[in-house]
């Protein structure tokens, strides 16, 4: 999701924050003030920057004269003490906007930064990390795009993008093959299909059934070796389930194309950002 698309689902991310956050009366304690202001956004830790168009549609629906200045980009790295930007303009609307801004800065930012490491874990090899749709409801958007400020894949959107077959939906037809036929039947020739496999004899069904794109979940290093070599470059391989950036360079060696992480978006820590009022 890029350009217009991008900013409305930023700004409707932003509008649900401020609802939250100003609901009723507004802020009790900064309208009381007057004048003008201005504030630095400042990094107490390092990490890699997310989240700067839900803060400047935040600003502009908390007030359209408040000015937001970002000194870096999303996808950009960042040091302890240093200045990310600014904002300035009416006092009572910088300090309405300020915790719902810090929020997505450190929430996004987080997810940038952990998605950063796993993708350093990569280097030399071809695999590729991606996210999952374990997202927070309603955030699913900018967390994605966090993802890929962090350097990984944004993966499906969600269960219209593309068709993925898992182990309830093989139970359901009985077999990988029968699931397989009854998707491509009922699906576009433009969406690809995706099979879960739990076990190499699953892969070797998808295989046989022609699918171009095989996760093994859940499966041990030797397995996961194994399937790659069963494979043979006719299916691209993503490997999912239970992985920590400590699994990750073992899996990226063993030649797989991706690797899917809930963890990107479930566990990663919030970078500490704060607002300092000139």
């Amino acid at each position: 999701m890029v350009g217009g698309e991008a900013v409305n689902e930023a700004r409707r991310a932003a509008q649900r924050a401020l609802d939250e956050d100003l609901a009723g009366y507004g802020d009790l304690a900064g309208r009381a003030l007057e004048g003008d202001g201005r504030a630095r956004i400042i990094a107490r830790e390092a990490g890699v920057l997310s989240g700067t168009a839900a803060v400047r549609e935040a600003a502009r629906l908390v007030d359209e004269r408040l000015a937001v200045t970002f000194l870096l980009r999303d996808g950009d790295r960042f040091g302890p003490a240093d200045t990310l930007g600014g904002i300035s303009g009416p006092l009572a609307g910088l300090l309405a906007l300020e915790r719902t801004a810090l929020n997505f800065l450190g929430r996004l930012s987080g997810i940038a930064t952990m998605t950063a490491a796993f993708v350093a874990e990569t280097s030399g090899t071809r695999a590729r990390i991606a996210a999952t749709r374990k997202t927070t409801p309603g955030l699913r958007t900018l967390e994605k795009q966090a993802v890929v400020h962090g350097g990984g894949l944004p993966h499906r959107f969600g269960l219209f993008d593309a068709a993925m077959i898992k182990d309830n939906h093989i139970r359901a037809a009985g077999s990988v093959c029968a699931a397989v036929a009854a998707v491509r039947e009922r699906i576009g020739h433009v969406h690809a299909i995706e099979v879960e496999a739990d076990t190499l004899a699953q892969v070797q069904e998808a295989l046989d059934c022609s699918v171009g794109v095989i996760l093994l979940d859940n499966m041990g290093l030797q397995h996961v070796r194994e399937a790659v070599l069963l494979a043979g470059g006719r299916a691209t391989i993503e490997v999912s389930g239970g992985v920590r950036l400590e699994h990750v360079r073992p899996l990226a060696e063993a030649g797989v194309d991706v690797i899917s992480a809930g963890a990107l978006t479930t566990r990663a820590p919030w970078i500490d950002i704060a607002l300092d009022m000139e």
